[in-house]
């Protein structure tokens, strides 16, 4: 197990310094700068900004420097914990980040938590009661909750909240504790507005993993060693949780790694909706105004997140399924 977890750990270093240069490059490829966009800003302001002082930005920002000066300022400060400035935030990336990202990652890993929790018991339901009217009704609901568009079941949600139960939706908080130290009632007060779109988050994921658990454990439920452990005389519900499922769940757990960045980008449309901080609403403001510091660190760490990921998945079906091991 050791000599597979190092090897996964070389692979997930490697890849992750690729898709460092990749998004560097592919973020400097677009025309213009953070600082071109800051300067017409302060001009539209009224404040003179003159062409001397235009070039001594630049030149003191390094902003004619050839991509790959860029990333190599931007890597070496990695390494000493510096991500760099913000122009459109106007504060270190860094603390940008580190703020943003434990929302992010705890809104992500809740929806997993939910949709892992519905999806394996509804999935394992739907498929030892096929072709019953329960398990139409959760197949209908499984196509909607894939189907609808998360931003448009989002302002559903908020509408019938606010104006039906009265629920404050949007913002992290109420308005009495937005700008109040944080204590006790602070807190409860933003797990009262994260749940929403935490709910919203995870409809679609729920729906997907259900049918891939429903579909995956009909098959498993036909092969011959289900069957066998059926005529030896083993219970019925030791055959399906022991047996079944746990071969069933070999999908579910190979798309974990995937799942979690794919939240958390994902979240960004909903973090619009619901006016929360969180990273992914960051990367798509710094990604149009092209701060390209913030912008490459937040791909970057979302890379690392579908990495670690995807070793914990290779890690899981590893201690599943003992084959994988084998043949790795």
């Amino acid at each position: 197990m050791l000599v597979f977890v190092a090897r996964r750990l070389l692979y997930a270093v490697i890849t992750i310094v690729a898709v460092s240069l990749v998004a560097f490059f592919i973020i400097e490829l677009a025309p213009g700068s953070a600082l071109t966009q800051e300067i017409s800003r302060l001009r539209a302001q009224g404040n003179i900004v003159s062409t001397e002082q235009v070039a001594a930005l630049e030149e003191q920002y390094g902003i004619n420097d050839p991509w790959i000066v860029k990333y190599a300022k931007w890597a070496g400060g990695m390494l000493h914990g510096d991500f760099g400035q913000s122009f459109l935030y106007r504060q270190p990336v860094g603390d940008l980040i580190w703020s943003r990202l434990a929302l992010s990652f705890s809104l992500a890993l809740g929806a997993i938590i939910v949709a892992w929790a519905i999806a394996i018991p509804v999935g394992v339901y739907s498929a030892t009661h096929r072709y019953t009217v329960p398990d139409y009704i959760i197949t209908v609901i499984q196509f909607v909750g894939v189907a609808i568009p998360e931003f448009l079941l989002a302002l559903a949600v908020m509408t019938a909240a606010s104006k039906w139960f009265g629920i404050d939706v949007g913002g992290l908080n109420s308005n009495e504790f937005r700008n109040a130290p944080w204590s006790l009632d602070r807190f409860v007060d933003m797990l009262g507005h994260l749940w929403l779109p935490l709910v919203v988050i995870a409809v679609g994921s729920t729906a997907w993993l259900t049918r891939v658990m429903r579909a995956n454990l009909f098959d498993v439920l036909g092969q011959q060693y289900v069957q066998t452990a059926r005529a030896k005389g083993v219970a019925e519900r030791k055959v399906i949780w022991k047996h079944a499922v746990r071969n069933a769940l070999h999908p579910l757990v190979m798309t974990f790694g995937s799942t979690l960045s794919v939240l958390i980008s994902g979240e960004a449309i909903i973090s619009i909706v619901f006016a929360l901080p969180t990273t992914g609403q960051a990367l798509i403001e710094t990604l149009i105004s092209k701060d390209t510091y913030v912008a490459a660190t937040l791909l970057l760490f979302l890379s690392m997140l579908l990495v670690i990921g995807n070793l914990i998945s290779d890690i899981l079906l590893a201690w599943i399924d003992p084959r994988v091991k084998a043949a790795d």
